[in-house]
């Protein structure tokens, strides 16, 4: 079976010319498009999607000249079967999203053409805004106390992605040699872009006491962020670390490591920053994609309002 040059591998239902033409494409996302290896192993598996069902379709092992064969009744076919296993909108767009970039991609190399892909549509979705904290939250995460190494990183981690609105990515690929200088933070961020962000006292605090207790012998290219195995800690260890605090402190559902980012850009906003300022330390590079925070403070407006007034209230009063 071929594999790319991180490791994935394609599928063995796919013949020869289409087990080479994946792993090319899995090289280009990775070295030419700078993307990180999380997001080039979801965009194989939203390709991976759409063939183990074409192959499952015909019974058979799929070629380059079956897909490129690919009626618009066979993607349609497939969208239906995502949603039949209950895929959401957003999460069927992001999988055609993936297959769209394959397909572009062949085309664009001559490796092969379909058009019919390009008929088929992105299933509507329903406007989500960012689901950032309250302040209050915020506080009540961070003054957790701390005993040993582990809390003390998850401490540190977490102010790091409220004070400085990082991927949490970001925040796990940094390095000791990333440590914050004269009060900046480099970041290398999506698409291999490199951003400034100002760190707060009580961030550059928290992460100095954390090197404290640091388990390791410290080295410039030692992980800044340490699993229980002593070595880089993974996103989803992450993300459970913070499931099991929102329990633990009753905070919603939406508590997660990214809601920390939202709630960076959301609290900053809501103090007087403005979008340009903003879209910089995100590392945005499109401003409206900044812009859904003020879709943020407005509905924050509108509770404030309906709670407020005495006809938001229920009042009869005229």
């Amino acid at each position: 079976m071929a594999a790319s040059s991180d490791g994935i591998t394609a599928p063995a239902y796919c013949a020869g010319d289409l087990q080479d033409c994946l792993i090319k494409w899995h090289n280009y996302l990775r070295f030419e498009k700078n993307m990180s290896p999380h997001s080039v192993r979801a965009y194989t598996n939203d390709v991976h999607s759409f063939l183990s069902f074409f192959s499952s379709h015909n019974a058979r092992e799929i070629s380059i000249n079956d897909i490129a064969n690919a009626e618009l009744r066979d993607f349609r076919a497939w969208m239906s079967r995502l949603s039949i296993n209950e895929q959401s909108s957003s999460s069927r767009a992001r999988t055609l999203s993936g297959l769209k970039n394959f397909f572009t991609w062949a085309d664009k190399t001559g490796l092969f053409h379909n058009p019919a892909i390009r008929l088929l549509r992105t299933p509507k979705q329903g406007h989500k805004l960012p689901k950032a904290l309250e302040a209050v939250q915020t506080e009540r995460l961070l003054l957790e106390p701390v005993t040993d190494w582990q809390s003390h990183r998850n401490h540190a981690l977490f102010a790091l992605l409220y004070g400085c609105g990082l991927r949490i990515q970001e925040a796990l690929d940094l390095n000791l040699s990333d440590l914050p200088r004269d009060g900046f933070l480099r970041v290398i961020g999506k698409g291999r872009k490199e951003r400034q962000v100002p760190v707060l006292d009580a961030v550059q605090k928290s992460i100095l006491d954390y090197l404290v207790h640091y388990p390791i012998p410290q080295t410039p290219q030692s992980p800044l962020f340490l699993g229980e195995k002593l070595e880089r800690l993974h996103q989803g260890v992450a993300q459970k670390i913070m499931r099991d605090l929102r329990r633990a402190l009753n905070l919603p559902e939406t508590a997660t490591p990214h809601a920390l980012r939202h709630s960076f850009a959301t609290h900053l906003l809501q103090n007087g920053a403005n979008l340009r300022e903003i879209q910089e330390l995100l590392g945005h590079s499109s401003l409206s994609t900044t812009q859904r925070y003020t879709d943020v403070n407005a509905a924050e407006l509108i509770k404030i309002h309906k709670a407020a007034h005495p006809r938001g209230r229920g009042s009869a009063a005229e």
